[in-house]
C-alpha cells in the first residue's frame, strides 16, 4: 500500500497536470532533452544536498509536518538513484542539523528518528549497499541520536565498509562549526602529545575532518556542487570547510517536489560555470 506521503505527492502533481496531457508529453520530452545535454558534459564527482522544505510542503497541502518528512525520505531514494545513474561518485546529504537535534520538538524528533531507523533497516534488508557498491558513512554528533538508531547506523557502516564504487555521507546531528572545533581539539591534543606545530598546514588539518578521513582522496571530500531546495539562499552551517570552492545551486521547489529535471538543471548550471577555486 502506498504511504500517505507518496499519495500526497502524486495528488499534488495531478492537480497541476490532470487536464494537460500535452503538458505531460512536453515535460517528458524536455526531461530527456536535458538528460542528453547533461550527459555530454562533465559530471560532478561529489554532490552535496540540503533537502529543505518538507514541513512547508506538507502544510501547503493541509497535512501534518510528519507527512512532509516521510515524503522527503521517499524523495531521497529517488534522487540518490538519479545521481548514481548519472555517474556521481560521492553524495553527501544533510539529514539533520545539530540545531535540529537540539531545538526541534521531541515528538517531531521521535518521528524523524523512527523514519530513519525504518529506512536503514530497509537498506540492510534489500542489501542496497551491494546493489550500488556504496559505502555509507555517518558524520555528526551521533551521541545525540537514540541507541536503536545508532545501532542501525553502525550496522550499515560495517556492512558497507568494503565497497568503494560509490560513497554516501549522511550528516546527522551535524554542524560545520562543530566539525571544525572537533578537528581543532584533536589536532591540539596531538600537538600536546608531541606533534610539531610546524607540521600543521591545510593538508594536515584536512585529515582531522570527519568526512575526509575515510574517502580515497582529499579531492573527493570537497563537493563540486551543493544543491539546496525550497528557495532559501543560505548554507545553514553545512560543510563549512569542505564547500569553500563548491558551486552553489538554489532551487525553488520544496524537497518532496524536487524532480529529475530540477537535478538535471542543477548539473547543467554547474557545467556552464568556470571553476576558479579562488583564483
Amino acid at each position: 500500500m502506498e504511504s500517505l506521503a507518496r499519495r500526497a505527492r502524486i495528488l499534488s502533481r495531478r492537480l497541476k497536470w490532470i487536464s494537460r496531457p500535452l503538458g505531460r508529453f512536453i515535460y517528458r520530452f524536455y526531461e530527456e532533452w536535458l538528460h542528453a545535454q547533461v550527459s555530454e558534459g562533465p559530471i560532478p564527482e561529489h554532490v552535496a544536498i540540503i533537502p529543505d522544505g518538507n514541513r512547508r510542503w506538507a502544510r501547503s497541502l493541509g497535512l501534518d509536518a510528519n507527512v512532509g518528512h516521510e515524503a522527503g525520505y521517499e524523495k531521497l531514494e529517488d534522487v540518490l538513484r538519479w545521481l548514481w545513474d548519472l555517474g556521481v561518485k560521492v553524495v553527501t546529504v544533510y539529514g539533520m542539523s545539530y540545531e535540529n537535534c537540539i531545538k526541534r520538538p521531541e515528538d517531531e524528533k521521535r518521528f524523524l528518528f523512527s523514519l530513519m531507523e525504518r529506512g536503514l533497516s530497509r537498506f540492510v534488508e534489500e542489501r542496497a549497499y551491494e546493489k550500488y557498491g556504496v559505502r555509507v558513512k555517518f558524520i555528526g554528533r551521533l551521541d545525540l541520536i537514540p541507541k536503536d538508531v545508532r545501532s542501525r547506523v553502525e550496522e550499515v557502516e560495517s556492512l558497507s565498509r568494503l565497497h568503494s564504487s560509490r560513497f554516501l555521507n549522511i550528516a546527522l546531528c551535524y554542524g560545520g562549526r562543530q566539525e571544525i572545533l572537533d578537528a581543532i581539539t584533536a589536532l591540539v591534543n596531538d600537538v600536546i602529545n608531541g606533534r610539531s606545530i610546524n607540521e600543521v598546514n591545510e593538508e594536515v588539518f584536512r585529515r582531522y575532518l570527519t568526512m575526509t578521513s575515510y574517502l580515497p582522496s582529499d579531492d573527493l571530500a570537497e563537493p563540486d556542487l551543493v544543491i539546496r531546495t525550497s528557495g532559501e539562499l543560505r548554507i545553514s552551517n553545512f560543510l563549512l570547510w569542505h564547500i569553500a570552492y563548491s558551486e552553489l545551486y538554489f532551487c525553488d521547489a520544496y524537497w518532496p517536489e524536487f524532480r529529475r529535471i530540477d537535478l538535471l538543471r542543477a548539473i547543467r548550471s554547474y557545467q556552464r560555470r568556470e571553476r576558479r577555486f579562488g583564483a
